[in-house]
């Protein structure tokens, strides 16, 4: 893109809106790509970013650096958008979701207490519960879901096999008395399937592929028949960003579904699900009653 449009003999602009931590796959670099290719072989263009740029856990920090050391960087706060406009009920949600993530608890818990109930959020170990609080919240056209990364691999004894591919168009489209629509709610999207887009009301459902240890996220996956850690730092961040992309799905609430576990199944241990529970109820989300 740069280089075709440095080719104009005038003038050129390019706008990029770039999200942040929504890398989930190899090749995707999100905005370190451009300023590795504008310190590259682009001396010439002006750069205009948000004061906040740095803030994206998943830009480089040098090359932050060796960009805002350029000629002709200006700073502008008027380019950072603040406001997530998908939960458009609850602006805090995509503060409360990055902080999470980040583990940043006081910052997740103030963002959730402002968050109120303008946006419910709560938290259940039991799936067909979650499943009967999305039916139950769906009003006229509005739509609901289960969702959960490509990665969950133990959730196929909750009904939740993320190794079905869905038909997408007929999951987000199709009415709800149709077994493949996602407001039937026994089809799961994955993080590759609803990137970009959205539902009303979504279930979230969490498995051990990303745990937390020692009060920290530990990625995993799923090879032959045990769990293997991901020690490479690309894929840890692709298994955190693809919970990103799931929890800020919905436009108006979730519930997140953490298993309980089965002690006799070595596949789904409780202490690989409970201290993810036990931090979610941490940060102010409250139990499904």
């Amino acid at each position: 893109m740069l280089s075709a449009m440095s080719r104009h003999k005038d003038w050129a602009v390019l706008v990029c809106l770039v999200g942040n931590g929504q890398e989930i796959n190899r090749g995707e670099a999100g905005i370190g790509a451009w300023f590795s290719a504008l310190l590259a072989g682009f001396p010439d263009w002006e750069i205009y970013l948000p004061p906040r740029i740095d803030a994206n856990a998943f830009v480089d920090g040098g090359t932050v650096s060796r960009v805002l050391d350029r000629p002709r960087v200006y700073v502008e706060e008027g380019l950072h958008l603040a406001t997530g406009a998908r939960s458009f009920r609850a602006e805090s949600v995509s503060t409360f979701v990055n902080a999470l993530i980040a583990k940043e608890e006081t910052l997740a818990q103030r963002a959730f207490a402002e968050i109120g109930g303008r946006f419910p959020i709560v938290v259940t170990r039991d799936a067909e519960r979650a499943r009967a609080w999305l039916r139950t919240r769906m009003r006229g056209t509005q739509r609901a879901g289960v969702v959960a990364t490509s990665k969950a691999r133990r959730l196929r004894p909750y009904a939740m096999n993320v190794r079905a591919k869905i038909e997408p168009e007929e999951w987000f489209l199709n009415p709800r008395e149709d077994i493949r629509s996602s407001s039937f709610l026994e089809e799961v999207a994955t993080e590759f399937d609803i990137q970009g887009l959205e539902l009303d009301w979504v279930c979230v459902a969490w498995d051990a592929d990303l745990r937390m240890e020692s009060g920290e996220w530990r990625p995993y996956r799923f090879r032959g028949t045990s769990w293997q850690r991901v020690w490479e730092p690309a894929e840890a961040e692709y298994c955190k960003n693809a919970y990103r992309v799931l929890l800020t799905r919905a436009r108006l609430g979730m519930v997140l579904f953490v298993p309980e576990g089965d002690r006799a199944d070595e596949t789904r241990q409780p202490r690989f699900y409970d201290a993810v529970f036990q931090y979610l109820r941490g940060l102010g989300i409250p139990e499904m009653q």
